[in-house]
């Protein structure tokens, strides 16, 4: 037996285990998505008084290879999250637009909208 044999007989077999994985990624984070879609759609719509107590950023790096022997390009995308601390001291972080993220500041009180994990709103106190 050759070496060059060897890497005939194993490369089809890795192939179709990374294959089998990355498939099995795509279709796991698909159910994930499925499944907090369906919770948030099962949880009644709550108004509560609210206080925005923290603000962050979530930024992504991402590289994208062209073929046609370019160079990459790069690119990147920003999440956006605020903390919410309700009236029992409980807080809860929701994923925001950026344009709500720009439009609250913290320390901003008022009457907050969500239905499970989804953020539908804040409606500010300007007393």
């Amino acid at each position: 037996m050759f070496p060059g044999d060897f890497m005939f007989n194993v490369f089809p077999v890795f192939f179709i285990i990374v294959f089998v994985l990355v498939i099995g990624g795509f279709i796991f984070a698909a159910a994930t998505g499925v499944k907090q879609w369906s919770y948030n759609n099962s949880q009644p719509r709550l108004s509560v008084n609210a206080k925005v107590v923290s603000k962050r950023q979530n930024v992504s790096h991402h590289s994208h290879n062209n073929g046609d022997n370019m160079a990459p390009s790069h690119s990147t995308s920003t999440s956006y999250y605020v903390t919410f601390e309700v009236e029992s001291g409980d807080r809860m972080e929701l994923h925001v637009n950026g344009n709500e993220y720009g439009m609250l500041v913290e320390g901003d009180k008022g009457k907050l909208t969500f239905q499970g994990t989804r953020y539908l709103g804040f409606e500010r106190n300007f007393n």
